[in-house]
């Protein structure tokens, strides 16, 4: 909404915010509170009351029940009936209501907004390279034609108005001399691993670590499928193993009773990285904690959660130097301060020449976002 204010002929516009519905306030905490609860709806319906209950969220008007039936009305969410053994339908209390594709597409883009809104904004083109050649954007600069130069680079325009130039009207023709073509710049694509620890001290002590991470990720997903769609992004999490897992599912994400397989993490990562065509390649890894784990040839876990186990640690800084041979940098977000983990963080970081950054929770997501967009720049081979 806009308010007009006039003055000396000149007509002024102060924005006005539109004023949220009573749907949207609810919906805004609701996707905070799936996030939280990994996607289990009931149990964010009983944190909504909770809250409503101290904090008078809603009014005799519009109850959080009208709230849950435009969830419905909406798409959000639907409304799942269990079968019994003999294949009919069950009682009313076997209903289930479940979050639709469009919550979790909402929910990223709700990620999205939250963090790369806080983010700078750069000038216009701030992925790509400077460097110019056969790319695939113009640049509206041009040069002579060289030999080799691709045919349909040739800008008939520049070349007519160069033929005009050297020859004259009366007898136009060309020669390669004439011929001008158009610079391009090349878009560095990347591909991109992002690693999430889901062992147990992501929720220990009293702090939840987990729930930014997935928010992070959503984040990530969403700027790289809406913006950078030549870009590809996959998602391991890593616990006693390491296992892939898709974007949609990222709202269902939780910890598990895990230690820290870091070196299953950083195999399957190369793993998924080596089957990509594409030269420019990164792993993320968000973790807070030490690895402690390690999957022995007979399919038994060697396991030591006292300090930094040299036989664990050992195996890591290997992988990372394997990573380094294969120019796959890794830059790790340590997500907690501890001395001793900031010396297995440091010498993990120097064995593949990446990076690392000791962050708390609240700018993961601003530095994650702001060291891929670094990255992009930087790569192109």
């Amino acid at each position: 909404m806009k308010k007009e204010i006039r003055h000396s002929g000149f007509v002024f516009t102060k924005h006005i915010p539109k004023e949220q519905s009573p749907f949207e306030k609810l919906f805004e905490i609701f996707q905070e509170l799936i996030i939280h609860t990994s996607g289990d709806f009931d149990e964010a319906i009983d944190w909504l009351r909770e809250l409503d209950k101290e904090y008078s969220l809603t009014s005799d008007g519009y109850t959080i029940d009208d709230f849950i039936e435009d969830l419905k009305s909406k798409g959000y969410i639907r409304e799942e009936i269990k079968l019994d053994g003999s294949g009919d339908k069950g009682g009313d209390g076997d209903a289930k209501i479940t979050i639709s594709e469009k919550l979790e597409r909402s929910l990223r883009k709700g990620a999205l907004e939250q963090i790369f809104g806080k983010l700078k904004k750069s000038a216009a083109g701030n992925h790509k390279t400077k460097h110019t050649g056969h790319g695939d954007e113009q640049s509206g600069e041009y040069r002579g034609y060289q030999f080799g130069d691709a045919l349909d680079r040739i800008s008939m325009t520049e070349s007519l108005k160069n033929a005009q130039i050297n020859h004259g009207i009366g007898d136009l023709y060309l020669t390669q001399n004439d011929l001008v073509v158009e610079e391009t710049m090349f878009k560095a694509q990347m591909s991109t691993v992002l690693m999430i620890d889901i062992s147990h001290s992501m929720i220990l002590y009293g702090e939840d670590r987990i729930t930014p991470a997935k928010k992070v990720a959503m984040a990530l997903s969403e700027l790289i499928t809406t913006r950078y769609p030549k870009d590809t992004l996959d998602i391991l999490v890593f616990g006693n193993d390491a296992w892939p897992i898709k974007i949609k599912d990222l709202p269902y994400l939780n910890v598990g009773p895990y230690h820290t397989n870091t070196v299953a993490g950083l195999q399957l990562a190369m793993d998924m990285l080596r089957r990509k065509r594409n030269t420019n390649k990164q792993i993320f890894m968000i973790t807070d904690g030490k690895p402690s784990c390690l999957q022995l040839p007979d399919g038994e876990y060697y396991k030591n959660s006292n300090g930094l186990d040299p036989h664990i640690v050992n195996r890591c800084y290997t992988m990372a130097r394997q990573a380094r041979k294969l120019h796959i940098p890794i830059t790790t977000f340590m997500i907690a301060s501890d001395p001793y983990l900031q010396q297995f963080v440091d010498h993990f970081t120097e064995a593949n020449q990446g990076k690392a950054f000791y962050t708390g929770l609240k700018g993961l997501g601003e530095m994650i976002f702001t060291d891929y967009e670094t990255n992009r720049k930087k790569k192109l081979r």
